[in-house]
């Protein structure tokens, strides 16, 4: 259980990477009103989002082919606001304990889709299947305020 033993400073990457849930809630478009300053999650997942594995296709190479595409570290994961309360990276940020659902809890991957807790028990499409002036058609919920 490295995860109580470490801070997120002191995780190395392989442990880092294996406290991501996989749950995909952070491949999602977020849509920002300029006006009101609230922030909106959607159902549409990046084009590098394979909606079948609930993973990106190209991890390694993502930051070149998505400009906006944010890697999460330990110096800003607590300024992600968007993120979602059960990402374990802000869990574990914040002292808490990861939810029995979490693949390093109950020992599966399935766990975290099975619970409904990612984004393919949603009705996920990809942003190649939707043109820029529908993505208000597909805000699943309001986030936060800015």
């Amino acid at each position: 259980m490295f995860w109580k033993e470490k801070t997120l400073n002191e995780m190395s990457p392989d442990e880092w990477e294996s406290l991501c849930d996989r749950c995909g809630k952070c491949c999602t478009l977020k849509l920002h009103d300029e006006i009101s300053d609230d922030i909106y999650d959607t159902s549409v997942v990046c084009k590098l989002f394979n909606i079948k594995k609930c993973e990106c296709n190209d991890y390694n190479n993502r930051m070149k082919y998505v400009k906006d595409c944010i890697k999460l570290s330990p110096s800003n994961i607590n300024e992600l606001e968007w993120l979602p309360e059960t990402c374990a990276y802000k869990i574990i940020s914040e002292g808490g304990e990861l939810f029995d659902w979490h693949h390093l809890i109950s020992g599966s991957y399935d766990s975290v889709h099975e619970t409904k807790n990612s984004v393919i028990t949603n009705n996920v499409v990809s942003e190649e299947n939707v043109k820029d002036d529908d993505y208000e058609d597909y805000i699943t919920k309001k986030i936060i305020k800015l």
